[in-house]
């Protein structure tokens, strides 16, 4: 990793380019904005990091509002997913349940009308 916090063969959208690319912005990656971000919340300047990735202020700040709300989502949807599971699991066993209960009542009727339950073929 190199002082910029970039590694080998990675290449910040500030570097060096020919005259012509500096006037388009450089897209930067998904990876990049996070390891910016992740300088910024470690105390960074956000003027010298917008002008090390030629980018603006107003630009990084809005990725860093976007990673902190995407992280406080991930908080809140642990313990979501726990609960999810168990309505998911009891679901599922009252599924089971009331399915029992519906085959016992079919043959309570059967048994007290003297009817068959049933014809099983026997395993061979």
């Amino acid at each position: 990793m190199n002082p910029q916090g970039l590694h080998q063969g990675e290449v910040s959208a500030g570097a060096e380019a020919p005259a012509e690319s500096q006037e388009k912005p450089q897209r930067i990656s998904a990876k990049m904005k996070t390891r910016i971000v992740k300088r910024l919340l470690r105390g960074e300047s956000l003027e010298l990091l917008a002008r090390e990735f030629n980018t603006t202020a107003a630009k990084i700040s809005q990725w860093r509002e976007e990673f902190l709300a995407a992280g406080e989502e991930a908080m809140k949807s642990r313990a979501g997913d726990a609960r999810d599971r168990e309505i998911s699991q009891l679901k599922k066993k009252l599924g089971e349940t009331t399915m029992d209960n519906e085959l016992l009542q079919e043959k309570i009727k059967r048994l007290e009308n003297n009817r068959p339950l049933g014809c099983r073929r026997s395993k061979k």
